[in-house]
């Protein structure tokens, strides 16, 4: 490193530390659980609880010595600057119309929250609608799910605190700007569905006191709630007492017609019912009537349903449905499915825009009502965006952002294919600097896997450069590109950024989701771990210069790479990740993972998961400099995961790099974390990353 003779002071003092860092030794108990015969101790099951005093005290020990750690390291606070400065650009989201309003978030850089604008007409004047920053002083409460009243009246919002899944619902008058009088609260993965003057949402139980992050969310109802009233009012609408651990939800077709009630007993597949809601006491009528497929109604027309469906097509396809007659054997075919995902389709000026993902990168196709495709909009390069449209508006907006282009937001006008900028941001960040490839790599059983690699351009692949690998794969979701300012700082520092499209995910349908999942789950570490290979192999970096991450399910992924394969990388980074894979299943939405993961309740995946569980790999070898990182609010993965492994992981070290944890407080899973603390986590991730991997931090 080229650093001053200060700096380098200090960094030879932080190293001759790092392998006698005095960790603190909490208390282990004698708790052992029997699964199918075989014992599993669990000493630090008491972590498991969040309100006692001696896992307070234990963390904030933990926090202390990963203070004084990264406090020594000489860049941290030009790193942070450096950040700060990066995100303090402009940011807009693609507007969305109802009627003759647009709306749209707009960021001016600095702002914790982004601010949701409203504006009369294409050319009326913006206004403020709803600024989260004003809710809380730390800028800690964020906007999660928004829907418009059908007449264009209301605008209903939901809003977490400190990051929770919990949210409370509230309503204001659009024309007038005011906070009406509703409050809603104990509400969970909802959304907010018109009718008439109220909406439908989904609600459980208020939690038992102290039990709010952690107690396990069970018993789901659907109520209906009429503008004006108190909740303790609102009308039950459906209920499944027999399956508490499904999660139900609510939608309502634009005309107001239908009401559509989906079951889940897993993040994968659903149940789809619909009652007619223009006829008194009409019943509910099946649609799908099992877990096998994901079925989601894009539009209504008279009695026949347009449904975005993946059933017998793995990678989706647009039906047709009569209600009168649901039978699958009667569904119509509007877009066949194709050889590429369709990830979603939209509906604009008549026809259909269809979200297609062809490796892993973004097109828009438009097809009239018959399925004949009109045209393809072209994007202006290869990368990811989102599409928002009214169904008979021949005006709409789309996003693009790939990992070297801040999300820039297009008007498109169907009527002659032509679209022009509406927004673009100006970072200071340089993108023609920097070049993007695609690469195809096999993994252990030969399936291709493939990875995105940037990095500046002239880089010389000679083995010696800084390199982070990300990835996810898992829960069929797709890690798609963008832009990010966190990443812009590890480039135009030299590093190279890889990000594995690994099984487990979305980017091919349904067949390479599964092929990640359960008692295949082990085909995502290998796909993971070939990655790390593919660049060493190639000389992009070695085992000295890579750094891996992963967060939620990501974080499960280092962990279980980390304990697998302990020399592959120099530095570890598992953020807000499942460490205990034998008791997920028992804190707040857990037990719905089951899909993806299995549980320790079925005998064969207990066998499964205990082979890579990361709490339950841990043995006395040299693992990497590791930072788990995780946060006190949350309720998705909770904290213990993190607790747990950490305390296991600082016990079993055998090398001289450190093991530390870092504890995020009045911050959740991860969504609707104030600018503020990205620039916090992300500063001191960076820090450790570049101090570990011997980078010179070039400001």
């Amino acid at each position: 490193m080229k650093l001053s003779f200060l700096a380098a002071g200090t960094v030879l003092l932080l190293a001759a530390t790092d392998a006698g860092l005095k960790y603190p030794h909490p208390r282990k108990d004698s708790t052992v659980d029997n699964y199918f015969g075989t014992k599993i101790a669990d000493p630090y099951r008491w972590m498991e609880n969040d309100t006692t005093a001696e896992r307070e005290s234990w963390m904030k020990e933990e926090s202390q010595l990963t203070e004084s750690y990264l406090s020594k390291i000489p860049f941290r606070d030009k790193i942070k600057k450096r950040l700060a400065k990066l995100y303090n650009f402009e940011k807009c989201t693609t507007p969305f119309k109802r009627g003759n309003y647009y709306f749209y978030y707009k960021n001016n850089g600095t702002q914790n929250q982004s601010v949701l604008y409203v504006q009369e007409g294409a050319n009326g004047t913006p206004r403020v609608l709803l600024d989260p920053n004003t809710l809380s002083k730390e800028g800690t409460t964020s906007i999660s799910v928004t829907a418009v009243s059908n007449d264009k009246k209301y605008f209903a919002y939901g809003i977490s605190k400190a990051g929770s899944d919990w949210n409370e619902f509230y309503v204001i008058d659009i024309a007038s700007g005011k906070q009406l009088t509703d409050t809603l609260k104990w509400i969970k993965f909802s959304n907010i569905a018109w009718k008439g003057n109220g909406f439908f949402y989904t609600s459980y139980d208020a939690a038992k006191e102290g039990a709010a992050l952690t107690q396990s969310n069970e018993s789901s109802r659907i109520y209906y709630h009429r503008i004006g009233t108190p909740q303790s009012t609102d009308s039950l609408v459906f209920a499944d007492k027999e399956h508490p651990k499904r999660t139900i939800e609510a939608d309502v077709t634009r005309d107001e017609k239908y009401l559509s009630i989906t079951e889940e007993e897993t993040t994968d597949g659903n149940l789809l019912m619909v009652k007619d809601l223009t006829k008194k006491d009409a019943p509910f009528v099946t649609i799908v009537g099992n877990f096998g497929s994901d079925n989601n109604i894009v539009d209504d027309n008279g009695n026949t349903l347009l449904i975005f469906s993946n059933r017998n097509a793995p990678k989706y396809k647009m039906v047709a449905v009569d209600i009168e007659h649901p039978d699958s054997n009667s569904w119509r075919t509007l877009l066949p499915e194709q050889n590429y995902l369709m990830q979603s389709v939209s509906m604009c000026n008549g026809n259909i825009v269809a979200s297609y993902l062809k490796d892993v990168t973004v097109h828009f196709c438009v097809y009239d009502m018959s399925g004949k495709q009109l045209n393809e909009i072209q994007l202006p390069g290869l990368g990811n965006g989102d599409f928002s449209s009214e169904k008979d508006d021949s005006v709409a907006f789309y996003s693009f952002t790939n990992y070297t282009t801040p999300s820039t937001i297009f008007k498109y006008n169907a009527i002659n294919n032509k679209s022009s900028i509406f927004f673009k941001p100006t970072a200071d960040f340089n993108s023609n600097d920097y070049e993007t490839k695609q690469v195809f790599y096999p993994s252990k059983d030969g399936t291709k896997i493939p990875m995105f690699i940037v990095y500046k351009k002239g880089t010389q692949m000679n083995g010696t450069n800084p390199c982070f690998l990300y990835a996810y794969g898992g829960f069929n979701i797709s890690i798609l590109p963008a832009f990010s300012p966190s990443v812009a700082l590890f480039l135009e520092n030299g590093g190279i950024y890889a990000v594995p499209n690994l099984r487990g995910g979305g980017e091919y349908g349904e067949k390479w989701h599964e092929a990640g999942t359960k008692l295949n789950k082990q085909n995502v570490f290998d796909d993971f771990i070939a990655a790390a290979q593919y660049l060493i192999d190639n000389k992009y970096t070695s085992h000295e210069k890579l750094a891996i991450h992963g967060r939620s399910n990501g974080g499960l992924l280092i962990g279980a790479v980390m304990t697998e394969r302990p020399d592959l990388a120099k530095v570890a980074i598992p953020t807000v990740g499942v460490m205990d894979m034998l008791r997920y299943q028992k804190f707040t939405i857990g037990w719905s993972w089951a899909g993806d993961y299995g549980t320790s309740d079925d005998s064969v995946q207990f066998h499964n998961l205990i082979k890579f569980s990361p709490l339950h790999n841990i043995r006395d070898v040299a693992y990497p400099a590791t930072m788990v990182t995780t946060a006190d609010h949350d309720d998705r993965v909770v904290p213990a995961h993190s607790l747990k492994f950490i305390a296991t992981l600082q016990e079993h070290q055998k090398g001289s790099e450190p093991v530390l944890v870092r504890i995020d407080h009045n911050a959740g899973h991860g969504a609707g974390k104030p600018l503020s603390k990205q620039i916090d986590e992300f500063g001191d991730v960076w820090s450790f990353v570049f101090y570990n991997l011997g980078m010179d931090f070039k400001g």
